[in-house]
Parts: C-alpha cells; structure tokens; sequence
C-alpha cells in the first residue's frame, strides 16, 4: 500500500457539499490563514477509519501523502502517524518526532495541529525535563509552530503538569492572531478543569491584559457570575 492507493480510497469517500462547506469553515479565502487549501468532504470518522488499516506504512508514504494538496490527505497522513507513534519504541518515536517536526510547513491548519500535537510533541516531552523545543516552536515565526507548542502541551496538562501553557499563554498575551488567543484559552480551560485555583491564580494576574477570545475561552466552564466578572475586567 502506497500513498496514491489512500489517496485514491479518500477520494472515493468525498462529498462534494460537504468540501464546499469546509472551504468557508477552514478560512480558504484570499488572506486567510487557509489559502488555497483544498478539500474533497471526507468526514474525520471517515478519515481516521482509511488511516487505521495502514499504521505500518513506510514514513516515506506517509511523507508524500502529507504534502498533498488535499487537506483530507494531510490529515490521513497524521492520524496514520500518531498510530504509529502510540505503538512504537523510544528509537521509533524519536524518529517519527524528528519526521514530525520537519514537515510542521504541511501542519498547516488548526485541526491538523489539534489532531496531532500532543499526541507525538506532547507525548516526547512528557517525562523530560528538557523542554527547550517547544520555547523553540514557540519562537518560530511559522503560526502553525506556534500553535503546535501550545497544543502540545495538552499531554502536560492531562498529568497535572501546568508550567508550560501557563508559560506560553503569558508570552502570547499580545499575540495578534485570533488561532492562537483559542489555543490558549482552550488550554487554559484544560488547567481549570483540573485545578480552578490555579487557572484563577493566572487570571487575577493576566485577565485584564488578555485577548477576550482567550479570556472566554478559559473562563468556559466558570459558574455564570464568575465569568461575568472576569470579563468586566476587560472593559
């Protein structure tokens, strides 16, 4: 099995509505973030079900299908990757992050980063204490860098280990783009789910400096009044 062959089974699948409907949801337009992707209206269930008949495929397959030009294939590509990575050794896993992080240019929507990131960056830096790549993809002026660094962190999070998207979320306090405000408010939230004391703690500090998309995001789960008064705090 080659990439074609998945290429082939995913289009089988399309639905010519639904790719209309993707082009205005993933923000394809002239100028934004999506520009010029394509889709062919797989769903995810459907995507995921091509990728999971094919999780000893050569990372050279998985490559080609990841730099196609169809936004369905690059997912497949993903799912097939965090497979693998979920199944491998350590020398494996090292070699499916180092493949990862080369090819972050074709990562390049919100759900192809959410779908993956912390399932192998998340995962890798897990249990290190070295966490300088993700200050490193933080720093990238590459969005879908950035973002990758955020989400990664949701592995981190999901073990009660909050330093870095607190981090994070305070270096991007003056980020200019609305993808990365959601990715740390949704983050944040994660922090709340788990412990409110400190996900408030970073409110009380940061809350009247925060992009509002941020602040709503991570206040989400809030008791009504509560999120009321943080958001009075922007006015």
């Amino acid at each position: 099995m080659n990439a074609v062959n998945i290429k082939n089974q995913l289009l089988n699948l399309g639905d010519s509505v639904r790719a209309v409907h993707s082009l205005g949801f993933f923000k394809t337009g002239k100028g934004q973030y999506g520009e010029g992707d394509k889709f062919i209206g797989c769903t995810v269930p459907q995507t995921r079900s091509v990728a999971g008949k094919y999780t000893q495929l050569a990372l050279e397959e998985v490559s080609e299908l990841l730099k196609d030009e169809i936004h369905e294939c690059r997912l497949c590509a993903l799912v097939i990757l965090t497979n693998k990575y979920s199944k491998a050794n350590e020398l494996e896993r090292y070699d499916i992050l180092n493949f990862y992080l080369a090819h972050t240019n074709y990562i390049n929507n919100w759900d192809l980063v959410d779908i993956s990131a912390h399932k192998i960056v998340g995962e890798w830096f897990k249990n290190r204490n070295d966490r300088s790549l993700i200050y490193e993809l933080a720093d990238s002026k590459l969005l879908w860098d950035q973002r990758i660094a955020i989400v990664a962190t949701y592995t981190f999070i999901r073990n009660n280990d909050f330093n870095d998207i607190l981090s994070l979320s305070e270096k991007y306090l003056s980020h200019k783009h609305d993808l990365i405000h959601k990715a740390c408010g949704w983050m944040l939230r994660e922090v709340g789910k788990r412990d409110e004391t400190m996900l408030t703690y970073f409110l009380d500090q940061f809350a009247h400096q925060m992009p509002r998309t941020m602040l709503r995001y991570s206040i989400e789960k809030f008791p009504q009044e509560l999120r009321k008064q943080y958001l009075n705090i922007k006015k």
